[in-house]
């Protein structure tokens, strides 16, 4: 099973061993890699609609992973008891959805060795409901694939990180951008906060034209994210 960069690099995160359980499976690619390569001796295949559910258990069938990978029409976590297993996978979301997924379901995410999660949108929440849950984000990556950013991270329950100073989330940079990414100076990171400066000079220069009070309140806002995006950059001329 050949996986897309971005899935890819999520299946990396997950240690080998361990149950998983892949929400919002589409069809069931990551599960099918993690029976191939071994590294997870059962994976629960979830996800809401039908149409991803049919195509799961096709692909399933057609590589011979029946008995491996079961495959379970659920809404987020909600047919995951607590226990069944010790990785969660929630991929290609948006943070605000992968932040409810999970508290509405806290049982279970707090019964989890692992969660390995790829936001599509406001990593800052999902990073945020994890320190408030004492999850330790022990290793994150970014990579670009078909000129998209897309962050991905493996938290563990604090009780398994000896020495939690290395990874708390001290600083405003640190939800927002992840502090292992900026202390660590991924270059992909560099290139999305030199995008995403561009991308606010370009706002910038559209509200100024305008000068309402609703866009003076814009240009405030993103006076604010560019402050976060110098700072975020500062990181990359520190000496190592």
């Amino acid at each position: 099973m050949q996986l897309s960069k971005r899935l890819q690099a999520v299946a990396n995160l997950v240690t080998q061993g361990n149950r998983v359980a892949d929400v919002g499976c589409d069809h069931a690619y990551t599960s099918i890699y993690m029976a191939e390569n071994r590294i997870s001796p059962h994976v629960i295949a979830m996800d809401i609609n039908q149409g991803p559910i049919d195509r799961a258990r096709e692909n399933i069938i057609k590589y011979g992973y029946e008995n491996q990978i079961e495959v379970r029409k659920s809404d987020g976590l909600k047919k995951l008891e607590a226990g069944e297993a010790d990785t969660v996978i929630i991929a290609g979301m948006g943070g605000g959805l992968i932040v409810q997924i999970l508290s509405e379901r806290m049982e279970v995410m707090k019964s989890l060795r692992e969660l390995v999660l790829q936001p599509q949108s406001e990593t800052f929440k999902v990073r945020h409901l994890l320190m408030d849950n004492n999850f330790i984000i022990i290793e994150e990556n970014m990579i670009k694939e078909d000129g998209k950013f897309y962050v991905m991270m493996k938290a563990v329950p604090q009780k398994f990180v000896k020495d939690t100073s290395t990874y708390q989330l001290a600083l405003e940079e640190h939800l927002y951008y992840g502090r292992l990414l900026l202390e660590q100076k991924n270059p992909i990171l560099a290139e999305y906060l030199l995008w995403d400066l561009e991308i606010c000079k370009g706002i910038i220069n559209t509200l100024e034209e305008e000068r309402t009070e609703n866009t003076l309140l814009r240009l405030e806002e993103i006076n604010n994210r560019m402050e976060l995006i110098h700072r975020g950059l500062e990181y990359y001329k520190q000496e190592a």
